[in-house]
């Protein structure tokens, strides 16, 4: 998810109209303990913890060198390929483009034509080294489960975004458990085992859960999701279904995919 800086009177009127498209917010803070991490100080209390939504003073996950990238998992028998390199047939028609067997985001999401609910995923992504843009574009991408529970790709080797925003958080709700993160310009992988949320008359009975890996390394066990994904508010369950699409968002800034492929469960 986008965010920006506490905007100068200078810079106002030539930067509300990128404000009002991407769903900037203002007065980003730093952390109090000089660690450099920033976020904000005026969002909601997540109800289930003690810290703020993006709140910097959250403790930052460890870093972690996770070795350098394998290579291409191959698929499983069983798997559903979603994309092996160039075909995109199993997606809805969007401008994301092939590249070098891999696919580049342009704008937009790319949302699978397939729905699951329960589910194994495993995508490889890379954000572009020596990106010329705005640091929070920088590496911005997301994986949303069932197209609307977002597990976040960033930048986070080099920027000191919110906990709850770096790479593998569950956007907004839950930081990783270790920062698994390669530099920009090395492939990394996802593997997320996904349990979907359970409705019964319109209720919310069994929360959704994750379970995933980060380059090879744990970074979350059967961790609850409270909600659909949001930028600043607290996550809610407003849409009660319990399959969607894999969907790959896209923040101005060109990551790459490739292997991507689902094993519904």
């Amino acid at each position: 998810m986008t965010i920006k800086l506490h905007l100068t009177v200078f810079s106002l009127g030539l930067m509300s109209l990128m404000a009002a498209r991407v769903g900037l917010a203002a007065d980003l803070e730093h952390a109090k303990d000089g660690s450099g991490v920033y976020g904000y100080k005026d969002t909601p209390k997540l109800p289930w913890c003690n810290y703020l939504v993006h709140d910097p003073d959250r403790p930052a996950p460890k870093r972690v060198n996770p070795g350098p990238a394998p290579a291409p998992a191959t698929p499983p028998a069983d798997a559903t390929v979603l994309f092996e390199g160039k075909d995109l047939s199993q997606w809805k028609a969007s401008d994301w483009k092939p590249v070098d067997g891999t696919v580049e985001a342009v704008s937009g999401e790319l949302t699978s034509k397939a729905s699951f609910g329960n589910c194994q995923i495993h995508l490889e992504w890379m954000a572009p080294a020596h990106f010329q843009g705005p640091w929070y574009n920088q590496g911005n991408n997301g994986v949303m489960l069932m197209g609307v529970y977002e597990i976040q790709i960033f930048d986070s080797y080099n920027e000191k975004i919110y906990p709850d925003g770096q790479t593998a958080a569950i956007y907004g709700q839950t930081p990783p458990l270790v920062n698994a993160s390669r530099p920009p310009g090395e492939w990394q992988s996802f593997d997320i085992m996904f349990t979907a949320p359970v409705f019964e008359g319109g209720k919310l009975v069994q929360p959704a859960r994750v379970t995933m890996l980060h380059n090879g390394l744990l970074v979350h066990l059967n961790a609850e999701i409270h909600g659909e994904t949001g930028h600043r508010i607290v996550p809610e369950y407003k849409q009660k279904i319990s399959q969607g699409p894999l969907a790959l968002s896209s923040h101005n800034c060109p990551v790459r995919f490739r292997n991507i492929w689902v094993r519904p469960l």
